[in-house]
């Protein structure tokens, strides 16, 4: 398990490693994630959901960026379907290369730009650690083995633990889905073919079954938008796990952390008295995730343009 935790690196990542380097570098980041927010609030759960589905395929090195128009580059993996943000970390490092040229690297802009996503959605401020560098490989087979939404609780608890990632951090950074949409494209097997039965999932509550058909008519349009986290999609809370406990979840993957004892107790603890608190711990997890395989020192690179090797 360590060996994919630390497998790439020579040293560590610390908070403040472009302190000297860079001085701005993260105030330069939080502008353009700022602005791009105003422009469009999906850009903040997009920048969190591209940090993860970064580091879960061949760790933090910044490989779901590569665009070489290539049908075998990671970013056109099935399991990275939705996912968005790619010009606002090109704009972001655009600015950081006039202000220190070949300096911050595009894994580290992932790091920072989900950290700032998270704040400005009104959840917690939290120390990124940076030293990256940019890895060399990027492909789409590399993600055959992302978590999916259609995913038994069993695979998604053994995907997160070949990450070094346990049931806990599970729960946790599937609580990231407190902000942003998801396409019925992901829900409807769930309404209309869910595999137990042939029908619907009978986990859902049933005032919300309607409500999701509503939606997600049979043989509609799969692209329409829906919340993951009914009734605060853009607010960083802990109302997702109160709304998986309610049947009232949208996603299936969501749901599953319901019906596994390790994974109930842990969305049960934070609605306790006194319970822990779900922004540091995810906090927590997302410090860990941001560790998974990282190149630093002398390995990897910095790129100049993240969608491309140097």
């Amino acid at each position: 398990m360590m060996s994919c935790l630390l497998g790439k690196s020579e040293g560590k990542v610390r908070v403040g490693f472009y302190n000297n380097s860079c001085p701005n570098a993260e105030t330069i980041v939080r502008s353009v994630v700022h602005q791009s927010a105003i422009s469009d609030q999906n850009n903040l759960p997009s920048l969190l959901r591209l940090h993860f589905h970064d580091c879960f395929v061949h760790g933090c090195d910044a490989s779901i960026l590569i665009d070489r128009g290539s049908e075998v580059d990671e970013k056109r993996a099935f399991g990275h379907q939705g996912v968005r943000g790619f010009d606002v970390v090109e704009t972001a490092k655009a600015q950081l290369e006039a202000a220190c040229p070949g300096i911050v690297s595009c894994s580290d802009i992932l790091a920072m730009a989900a950290r700032d996503a998270v704040f400005l959605s009104q959840g917690p401020w939290y120390d990124v650690e940076t030293g990256r560098r940019d890895g060399l490989v990027s492909n789409v087979t590399l993600a055959a083995h992302m978590p999916d939404v259609a995913d038994s609780i069993h695979k998604l608890k053994a995907k997160f633990l070949a990450k070094g990632l346990t049931a806990q951090d599970l729960v946790i950074l599937s609580g990231a889905h407190t902000i942003g949409t998801t396409a019925c494209f992901f829900v409807n097997q769930r309404l209309y073919e869910f595999p137990a039965n042939g029908g619907s999932d009978p986990s859902i509550s049933p005032g919300f079954l309607g409500e999701l058909k509503s939606t997600c008519p049979r043989n509609g349009d799969v692209n329409v938008r829906l919340a993951m986290d009914r009734g605060s999609e853009k607010v960083f809370d802990k109302q997702i796990l109160g709304n998986i406990r309610s049947g009232t979840a949208v996603l299936q993957s969501d749901a599953a952390l319901y019906q596994d004892e390790a994974t109930k107790r842990a969305v049960d603890s934070y609605f306790g008295l006194p319970g822990p608190s779900f922004e540091a711990d995810f906090t927590a997890s997302m410090i860990k995730l941001g560790r998974i395989g990282v190149w630093t020192g002398s390995k990897g690179q910095i790129r100049r343009v993240c969608s491309s090797f140097n």
